[in-house]
C-alpha cells in the first residue's frame, strides 16, 4: 500500500491576489505545488489527487497535470458551493467556498487508502513528507488514528503582514489535545503576538502550529459528512461561515473518538501569503537548489 497525497487547490488566494497556486517561483517555472509533488514521490506516495474548481479544470490539466503524468498517477475532484448533502440547498448569492474540510469531503469517492492533506500553495519541505508517508503506511487498515505535522510558529510567519495559524496543544504522549485557529499572528518588535477582538497575547517562538498538513484514513470522510450536516443546520445562512479541518479534528478528539499523533519535522515551512512574500520564497527555493536538495528543472 502506498498512501495518497490530497492537495487542496480550490482556494482563490484572496490575500495574495490571483491564482497563486500557478505562480511560477522556481528557476524553470516551477510552482510550490511542483516541489510538494516531487517531495511526495520520493517519500513514497503512490497517487496525487487535486481538489480544484470545475471552471479551472482545462487550464489545470494543461498547465499542471501534464507535468506529473509520467511520474505518478494523478486524479482530480471538484469543490463547488452547491455540493451539499441531501436536504440542503446553497443560499443564493453564496460565492465563498465552504472551507477546507468541505474540500476534503470531495475526495471521498476516489480515495480509499490512508492519505495526506496539504495546501497547494505552502512549501512543507522534504522531511515533512518523509515522516508523514512513514506514519501513513503504518496506518493501513486502522481507524480513528490520524496524524499531523507540527511546525514552530516562529518558522511560519510572513514579514508582510499577519497570518492565520491553528495553534496546537499536545499531551505527554505526543497526541494532539486541541487546535485553536488564531487569525492575526505577527512578529512585532521581536515578539510574536496574536490579536483577537482587540486583545493582544504573546506566543512563544516554539508554539506548535498546524500548517494544514494532516494524515487521515478513509473513515475520516464519514465523520466529516456527519459533522458537515450539523454545521449546515447551524450555519447554512451565515455568509462567510466555513467548515475547517481543525473543527472536525477537535470534535473527534473531544468526543474521544479519534487520536491524532503530532509528528515532528526538521523541515522549515514557507509560503506566499502576501504578494510581497514572493521574492523571499524565490530566494529560499534557489538556496535549496544550490544545496542540492532539488534538481533543476524539477520534472
Amino acid at each position: 500500500m502506498k498512501p495518497t497525497l490530497f492537495i487542496l487547490a480550490a482556494g482563490m488566494g484572496s490575500r495574495y491576489g490571483g491564482l497563486k497556486q500557478l505562480d511560477t517561483l522556481g528557476p524553470n517555472g516551477e510552482t510550490i505545488m511542483d516541489y510538494s509533488v516531487y517531495d511526495a514521490i520520493r517519500a513514497g506516495f503512490g497517487k496525487i489527487v487535486f481538489v480544484i474548481r470545475k471552471d479551472f479544470e482545462e487550464d489545470f490539466r494543461r498547465i499542471v497535470l501534464s507535468k506529473y503524468q509520467n511520474h505518478i498517477p494523478v486524479d482530480v475532484c471538484f469543490q463547488s458551493v452547491d455540493k451539499l448533502p441531501e436536504g440542503f440547498t446553497c443560499p443564493a448569492g453564496r460565492t465563498k467556498p465552504w472551507g477546507t474540510n468541505h474540500a476534503v469531503l470531495m475526495g471521498k469517492d476516489i480515495i480509499h487508502e490512508p492519505f495526506a492533506v496539504i495546501n497547494a500553495d505552502d512549501f512543507y519541505g522534504r522531511n515533512s513528507f518523509e515522516v508523514l508517508a512513514s506514519e501513513l503506511i503504518s496506518m493501513e487498515n486502522k481507524k480513528n488514528s490520524y496524524c499531523m505535522v507540527g511546525y514552530y510558529v516562529g518558522n511560519t510567519l510572513s514579514e508582510s503582514g499577519t497570518v492565520s495559524r491553528g495553534v496546537c496543544s499536545k499531551d505527554s504522549s505526543g497526541y494532539l489535545t486541541t487546535v485553536v485557529e488564531h487569525t492575526s499572528i505577527k512578529r512585532k518588535d521581536g515578539v510574536i503576538t496574536n490579536t483577537e477582538n482587540g486583545v493582544e497575547t504573546a506566543l512563544g517562538e516554539d508554539t506548535l502550529v498546524s500548517m494544514n498538513m494532516w494524515g487521515f484514513t478513509p473513515d475520516y470522510f464519514e465523520y466529516s459528512e456527519n459533522y458537515f450536516v450539523e454545521f449546515l443546520k447551524e450555519k447554512l445562512h451565515t455568509d462567510k461561515a466555513e467548515f475547517y479541518i481543525p473543527t472536525v479534528v477537535n470534535n473527534l478528539i473531544n468526543q474521544g473518538i479519534a487520536k491524532v499523533k503530532v509528528l515532528d519535522t526538521t523541515s522549515k515551512w514557507f509560503g506566499v501569503t502576501y504578494a510581497e512574500d514572493r521574492t523571499t520564497v524565490v530566494d529560499k527555493l534557489n538556496t535549496l537548489i544550490q544545496q542540492g536538495e532539488y534538481p533543476t528543472p524539477l520534472f
